[in-house]
């Protein structure tokens, strides 16, 4: 039963270091290994979800392995989510294909006046603003897809982002502000020189993992609440 999701903004920020704190040598390893796996195109994503794979085992006290970054089962779901997002790319750059030419050719022919260079102007700003939301909208929208795809086993993308557009409603400004958050604390590392952002990154994934499995844990216990309340007016 997909539902609007309860966000626990300070227990993610907590549980997260307290994960990483569990094994962070592997944690680390696993990490580099995410950064050699995103070397090999289309992999990136792929690399970020085995690691949220990663994390549920070491959360769960099971053997992790952080070989298993290096692991393909899920390639599918993040090749089509890629490409789905590098079509959305070029689609918004259709409009400024479009413009730059017919803006340099009236400005060969002399005809550009100042009131509509003024109006080109408003219009290219106005398309920025509104792709900026767009893309922040979509982006927060998909938030749980991730997690989705390598927790829950969903591999149709249409499906992931469906069940991720509810599960985020209400919650689009914490995400938002979570995220930023989370950026900032991973980024505390280049203060020792940069060295200290390979000890520090880490935990950008262990925090992300902890606020999709929780997600994933609350649709699965009222998966399991309604199913035995059907099972009751069976009886």
């Amino acid at each position: 039963m997909v539902k609007p999701i309860e966000f626990k903004f300070n227990d993610y920020l907590n549980k997260g270091f307290e994960l990483i704190k569990k094994d962070y040598g592997n944690f680390l390893l696993a990490y580099f290994f995410c950064i050699i796996m995103s070397i090999i195109p289309f992999c990136g994503f792929l690399a970020m979800g085995n690691f949220y794979k990663f994390c549920r085992r070491v959360d769960r006290g099971e053997t992790a392995n952080a070989g298993d970054i290096f692991n393909f089962d899920d390639f599918v779901p993040y090749f089509i989510l890629q490409l789905i997002i590098m079509a959305g790319i070029f689609a918004i750059y259709i409009p400024f294909i479009i413009l730059i030419p017919v803006v340099g050719l009236f400005g060969d022919a002399g005809e550009v006046t100042g009131t509509a260079s003024v109006l080109i102007i408003m219009l290219t700003f106005l398309y920025i603003l509104a792709l900026i939301f767009a893309v922040f909208y979509f982006a927060l929208k998909g938030f749980y897809i991730p997690g989705l795809i390598s927790l829950k086993k969903v591999k149709d993308i249409k499906t992931g982002w469906n069940m991720s557009k509810i599960m985020t409603k209400n919650n689009l400004l914490l995400i938002f502000l979570f995220s930023i958050v989370v950026s900032f604390l991973s980024q505390l590392g280049i203060l020792a020189c940069g060295i200290g952002v390979l000890l520090t990154m880490p935990y950008y994934y262990t925090t992300y993992y902890v606020a999709l499995e929780d997600a994933i844990r609350q649709i699965e216990y009222d998966e399991i609440k309604e199913i035995g309340l059907k099972e009751k007016d069976e009886y």
